[in-house]
Order: C-alpha cells, then structure tokens, then sequence
C-alpha cells in the first residue's frame, strides 16, 4: 500500500452544499429519536445499505452506541444497527482523538449531521468529521495548536462485549489489520469482520496491548485523516475497499454519499404538510434504506456456511431484522427500489441455502437481528412484480424449518411453542402454500395452506376468539411482546373467516373497542397493522379518522411500550421531530416504523401481506409524485384530510378502498375526492 494513500489535508474544509434539481436532504433531521429509549436511532454518516456506519458511541451506550443525553463519549465506531432492542450490535474499532483514559465529550451545540456526513468539536478542542463509503469509514481529526495528536484505539470494542474476539497486526506506521469478533443483537449469535486502518500520517506506536493501541503522531501535527476498510470476507479484501477508494479525498466521498442520499429521498416528492410532517417523512425514508447491509466486495460475497461465493452481476445484502422489518419496510423497498428489492430477495434465497437460524447464527458476515418471515417476504416481493431471484432454491430450506418448527419446544424454524408464535407460524405456513402453488408444487400447496388453516381455527377459536378480562395483559399465556388483544388481528388474509365465525359488525366493533380502550401497541411491531384494518370490516372511514388522529393528534392515549404497560399512559403523538421523538421505549426497528410512517402519511398500507393488496385511506399531503422506473405516479388529495369518500384512478373510480400493486405502480394519477 503507498504511503501516499490520502491527500493530507491541514485544514478541513468549510461545509458544502450538493446542488441538485431536487434536494429532499435538507428535511432529514437524523437527531430525531436519538435521544435515551425513544427509538434507539443514530446520527452517524453511512450510505444506503452502507455496512459502515460512523459516529460517537456514548460513554453509557444505547442499543445503537450513540445516546443525545450522554455528551461524554468512549470514542467513535464505525458499525452499529439502527433502531433495535436487545444491547444491539456493532461499536466496532472505537477511535478516541485523546490519550487512554481521558474524558472526552461532545459540545452539543457544535453538532452537525446530513445524510452522509457527521461532525463536532470535542471540549479536548479536537474537531472530527466522518464521512463514509459503502464499505470504508472515513475520520478526519484536527487538533488544536500546541496539542498532543494521539488516537487511542481500541480494536475490541463493542457495543456487546459478550462473543467478543479481536486481532490487529500494525504492518507498518501507517496501516494496521485485523479481525473482530462480536455479537450479534441480543447474543444470538456472531459476525466476523476485516479491517484495514491506514492514516495519512504516519504515527508511533505509544503503548499497545493484545486489544487496544494508542497511536502518537509526529509533533506539530494539525488533522489526520483515518480511513477503515471493513470486509467479511480477510484482511485483504478489507485493503482493496481501501485501494477502491484512494484516489479520492474526504470532500469527494462525502459528496459522493450526499448525492447518493439525494437519489434515495428524491424517489418521492410531497406537497402540502407542515414542516415537522415533511421533516418526519423525510427522516422516515431516510431511516429505511440504512439496511440490510451490502456484504459483497468484488464480486464476492461469504455466506453463514463460510463458503466464498460469486456475485458477479448482483448485490449480496446481509444484515436481517425480518420479524420487524417484513411488515412494512420490504414492502417498501419493494415499491421504490424494485432493483434493490430484487438482489435482497435473490440474498434472501442464498440465506436459506447456506445456513439459517431464527434470529442468528455464529457466522454472520455483517451484524444482524434475526430472519422469521423470510418465506413471507419473499411471496410479497413475488406478487408485486419482483423477479430475479430463484423461489425454488430457497423452498427445501423453508420446508426444513417448518419440520423443525413441529418439535415440540423447537427454537428453530416455524416454531409453536406460545399462541403468538402459532399465529405467526400460521402466516408463514400460508406464504409456503403459495410459494408451492407458483413453482408448480400443487400438493405441497394444498398441504401448507391446509396446515396453516388448521392452525388457524384452532389457535384463534381457543386463543383470541371469546374476549376476556385479560385479554389487555402484556405477556400473558407466554405471549411475546404483546397481549391478546394485539395478536388476534396478527394474520389479515384470514380476515374473510373471521367474518365467517364472528361477523362483519361484529369484528369492526370490537376493533373499535380495542382502539378507544387504548390497547393498541404503537411502539412495537405485532399489531401495527391494526389501525388499517377497519377496511377489511367495511368502515374505511374509521381507518381515515384514526390513522389521521395517530399522525396529528397530540392528546392519543399510549398504555403500552415496548415490552410491557406504561407504569402512567404516555399522551401524545409516536413520531415527533425531536431527539425524544418516538414514543417512550419505543424502538424503531431497523426502518420498520419509519415504513409505517410513510405508508401512513402517503394514504395506503400493504396489510394482507403476501398479496398485491393495499388498503387505502386519506393521504396526509396535499399531493405526492412517486419516482418508480421509468414512470412518475401522482398522488392528489381533493378532499378535507380523513373524510375521502372515494378513490379514483386515471378518471377511474375504485369500487372500495382497495388497489393492487399493479394498479397502483401503473397509474399516472390517483385522487382522492
């Protein structure tokens, strides 16, 4: 590697603007939600699908590193996941800008984070700003005059020390590799990465031990510039994502990431709503496309079985957070990056095919979560055009965990162990029916939706049919976060039989009681699909009025949090523009309640998922363009907000509150009048 890898650069720039036709940027406010249990979210700069993801890691972490309310910091890292509970993932190779031991925290006033890029002045008087590539962390340091430049960096921190292993190897005095071991979210399992640090400056090596080093640099030194190059695949790979990028400077990249943000936040445009609204939706879109994680380098990519395989013409993704994310994000992506969508389904297939678990295995080539719906996502990518990817080669992989799921105690596959696990297992059992039906497996077809419908009666007659007293109990009959009344609306393509069993009155009733008792969970993912469900009981108009109201009304009524009853209801609204702006202990979820968001704001929500359904409802804007390929669609609200009567397609009046993907994707304008 040439030591003249980076431009040296003794003052840093000051801050530029990307010109572009349209810059929807410049609503993100990535403080939002970054402040205590209030979504778990982070300001750091990374790309879309970007695996490094580079800012400050609080003193006291959160499940992303970065806490608002903890301005002392432990040093800055350069991978986290967005939004998840557990002790998170990530905080990999910290560097702190000060020697070991030194308290150092950020002036929050002197913040600053746009898509891409992340900057502040630490009270040591050190100035860092990071920007980042796909795979590449970039940190740039400029010292105060008379100072002692000195990194300490640790090349075994975490944000979950508990699976941690870690190797470096200084080549020389400008460049150190190595590996890192480290947990995946909740313990569930690991993932192992590469790296490839190299400065611009060349430093002495202070002190050292088996995990950390504190790196001196030459006296007089002003700014040093850091790059990390990350790979799953050796120390190798992770140095060629550094050749890759060598010919440009900081400036270059972080306009590079800023324009590749635009490119994402651009693909909708909206029109009549308050600041805070567009900002929210913005930041929302913003927060979708942090994941799944771009785990190929050149060409190449390593599966959980450790096996290197080609991508020649395509992007493997890794990073999964599916029991979240299969509700609303995927459906997303789906609809606006249908190219993306298609290479994650195709890494979905691969994931089946190498080695899969629940939540995570040992051998996780990026951070991660976990992968229940798989099966389920793929189908809904399937029926909304999605191709490219092989249904087939993935099926014997989900015919084995639906084996392992009927072990009694499994922890593996489709398991049945509590009624909320039965209700999911039955959704994923008729997505394997369908699944059958497209690739020509008639029988297997009539078996999996027969099982699944099975279930179904027998779970939902005994579980969730005759309301109780305790049917608002979180946890109750080992439920996972959540209560009865959350989970018996948990698979809506069966709605047509609970009409069959209870009634259509009935069903709309009940979830009108469930709704103005206060009992649905905003803050965590099984029941977000409730408030879109009036539709499929024949009161759109109930839809309207309370999808309008969780958006807009600042007295709504939370009992519920994440894992448990609010000791006192939180009132107010989930999303707000502020670094408190989810709902208490509410996680955002990897892009899951930022889908629903935009879903929400836009006026439709895939609720039978696994089908080309969307119900409708009043958007929140006066009009919105979707940029899809090759084909702008334009959405018009003519109507006061939550009171549309009906829908009209390209002069078209709809004969419900319904539309397919087709239809929706095919339109020039849709109107609500």
């Amino acid at each position: 590697m040439k030591r003249t890898f980076f431009t040296f650069l003794l003052l840093f720039p000051s801050l530029f603007t990307v010109a572009l036709a349209r810059d929807n940027s410049r609503y993100v406010n990535l403080f939002m939600g970054t402040a205590g249990d209030h979504g778990q979210v982070s300001p750091a700069a990374q790309l879309p699908f970007g695996l490094a993801s580079v800012c400050p890691d609080s003193k006291v972490p959160s499940h992303v590193g970065y806490d608002f309310d903890v301005p002392e910091i432990s040093g800055i890292s350069v991978t986290r996941v967005s939004g998840v509970g557990g002790k998170g993932a990530g905080g990999n190779l910290r560097i702190l800008p000060a020697k070991k031991g030194t308290k150092v925290s950020i002036f929050k006033d002197t913040e600053e984070a746009v898509p891409g890029y992340y900057a502040t002045l630490l009270d040591n008087g050190v100035e860092a700003r990071l920007t980042a590539t796909l795979h590449c962390a970039l940190e740039q340091y400029l010292f105060p005059q008379d100072s002692d430049p000195t990194l300490y960096v640790d090349f075994d921190s975490a944000i979950d020390h508990r699976r941690n292993k870690s190797f470096y190897q200084i080549v020389d005095n400008w460049t150190v590799i190595g590996w890192v071991v480290s947990s995946t979210v909740c313990n569930a399992g690991a993932y192992k990465l590469y790296f490839c640090l190299h400065t611009n400056v060349p430093f002495d090596v202070e002190s050292m031990d088996a995990l950390t080093a504190q790196l001196r640099f030459p006296d007089g030194t002003r700014a040093v510039e850091v790059r990390i190059g990350l790979s799953s695949i050796s120390e190798m790979s992770a140095m060629a994502e550094l050749e890759a990028i060598a010919e440009h400077t900081f400036d270059q990249h972080r306009a590079d990431a800023a324009a590749a943000w635009a490119s994402v936040l651009d693909k909708v445009d909206v029109e009549g709503s308050t600041p805070e609204q567009r900002t929210l939706f913005y930041t929302s879109m913003y927060r979708v496309f942090l994941s799944p994680f771009n785990a190929t380098y050149g060409g190449k990519y390593i599966g959980t079985d450790t096996v290197l395989r080609e991508a020649p013409n395509w992007t493997f993704y890794s990073g999964w957070s599916i029991w979240d994310t299969y509700r609303a994000k995927f459906p997303l992506i789906t609809l606006l990056a249908p190219e993306a969508m298609a290479d994650i389904c195709r890494s979905l297939v691969s994931l089946y095919q190498t080695g899969k678990k629940n939540w995570a295995t040992l051998q996780e080539p990026v951070p991660t979560v976990r992968t229940e719906h798989s099966q389920l996502t793929l189908l809904d990518a399937w029926e909304k055009g999605i191709r490219g990817f092989d249904l087939e080669a993935a099926f014997p992989g989900m015919e084995a965990e639906a084996k392992a799921g009927r072990s009694k105690g499994s922890v593996n596959g489709l398991t049945r162990n509590s009624p909320d696990q039965k209700m999911e297992t039955i959704y994923d059992l008729w997505a394997m029916g369908q699944i059958a039906r497209i690739i020509g497996k008639g029988l297997a077809s009539i078996r999996y939706l027969a099982e699944s419908e099975i279930l179904f009666r027998k779970t939902w007659k005994k579980e969730f049919m005759t309301i109780t007293p305790d049917f608002s109990r979180m946890r109750l009959n080992g439920l996972y976060q959540g209560t009865r009344w959350q989970y018996r609306w948990a698979v809506p393509v069966y709605s047509d039989k609970l009409i069959d069993w209870v009634g259509e009155e009935q069903l709309a009733d009940e979830l009108s009681e469930f709704f103005s008792q206060h009992l649905f969970n905003q803050g965590n993912e099984p029941d977000i699909q409730t408030p879109f469900m009036f539709n499929l009981f024949g009161r759109p108009a109930a839809t309207d009025s309370l999808v309008h109201a969780l958006l807009t009304d600042d007295t709504m009524i939370h009992r519920y949090g994440g894992n448990a009853e609010y000791p006192e209801p939180f009132v107010g609204r989930a999303f707000r523009n502020l670094p408190d702006g989810y709902a208490p202990e509410m996680d955002e979820d990897d892009g899951t309640m930022s889908a629903w968001y935009i879903f929400a704001q836009l006026g439709f929500y895939p609720v039978r998922l696994g089908t080309e359904y969307y119900e409708l409802f009043t958007p929140l804007f006066d009009e919105a363009v979707l940029h899809l390929p090759g084909h702008d669609v334009k959405l018009i609200r003519r109507c006061a907000p939550a009171s549309a009567r009906s829908v009209v397609v390209d002069g078209v009046p709809l004969s419900d509150f319904a539309i397919t993907h087709t239809q929706l994707t095919q339109a020039d304008e849709i109107v609500w009048l």
